[in-house]
């Protein structure tokens, strides 16, 4: 059976990119047999759940988030996700913009992504329900402000430190294979040119990067290719533009890697993007 076919009914999405500054992305999903695989973000994933329990590993430790627990985990920092029970799970997610929280409380995010705060689990559900009205972008501001004084708040209390290992001690090396993936990424760079560039020897540069930021450096292009993806999907560019544009080989080749990370086709979770009740099964 192909990644396409796997999604079955019980296997919903839908996501949009709405007018409001700082948020950039909204996703709402419910999955039973869909695992995401290590990835990253540039941004920050504000999640509740709404049934079931994910488990998740975020930079190397175990964690869990269940429907009164609010998640919040940092940019660029590897993480998966699947489901904790045979019968999944619901979720809604706002992916933020860095810039909404301080980047120096990366770190204390790492340590501790479950924030246990019913009062800012409302204010996450009813900032949800201004995003899914069209007309409600002033409304959604106000309550985006609110949460995120209260997230600001939260990581205050647990202290700013440097973000982990999987950020904070990064080998030179690794740091600038990161960066010239960032760069070249979506143009076309294979491992031998990285390492002719950088000076090094490519299995070194597999290795440094690994330890350093906890997935291969081919996982962290696939994810971030796939984040570019989504993004130009969500604005109306066809499958096979988008493709093109995002380094993949072909449509073919986008496809089989957005629905591992996704659990979605391109063209479908294109087809899901919307607001109200334009979910895809």
């Amino acid at each position: 059976m192909s990644a396409a076919t796997a999604v079955g009914e019980r296997e919903r999405v839908r996501a949009w990119r709405p007018s409001v500054p700082g948020i950039a992305e909204v996703f709402h999903a419910r999955f039973v047999e869909h695992a995401y695989p290590m990835h990253t973000h540039d941004t920050w994933t504000l999640l509740i759940v709404d049934s079931g329990a994910i488990r998740y590993d975020l930079d190397r430790d175990a964690h869990a988030t269940l429907a009164a627990t609010v998640t919040l985990l940092p940019p660029h920092v590897p993480h998966d996700g699947r489901a904790a029970s045979a019968d999944g799970f619901r979720k809604r997610v706002l992916y933020l913009e860095p810039g909404v929280l301080d980047p120096t409380t990366i770190g204390a995010a790492v340590d501790s992504p479950a924030i246990n705060d019913l009062a800012l689990r409302e204010r996450i559900d009813a900032l949800h329900g201004a995003l899914s009205e069209p007309g409600d972008e002033f409304e959604a501001e106000s309550r985006l402000a609110f949460i995120q004084d209260r997230l600001r708040r939260h990581l205050a209390r647990r202290g700013a430190r440097q973000p982990g290992e999987g950020t904070r001690a990064a080998p030179r090396v690794a740091a600038r294979l990161r960066a010239l993936l960032d760069e070249r990424g979506s143009t076309g760079l294979t491992l031998r040119d990285a390492a002719q560039q950088l000076g090094a020897h490519p299995a070194h540069l597999v290795r440094a990067f690994t330890a350093a930021f906890g997935l291969p450096p081919h996982a962290y292009l696939t994810g971030r290719r796939v984040d570019a993806a989504r993004r130009m999907l969500l604005e109306g560019m066809p499958p096979a533009q988008v493709a093109a544009a995002t380094g993949f080989y072909d449509q073919a080749h986008l496809t089989r890697h957005f629905s591992r990370y996704l659990g979605v086709t391109p063209a479908r979770y294109a087809r899901c993007s919307g607001r109200g009740n334009r979910a895809l099964s």
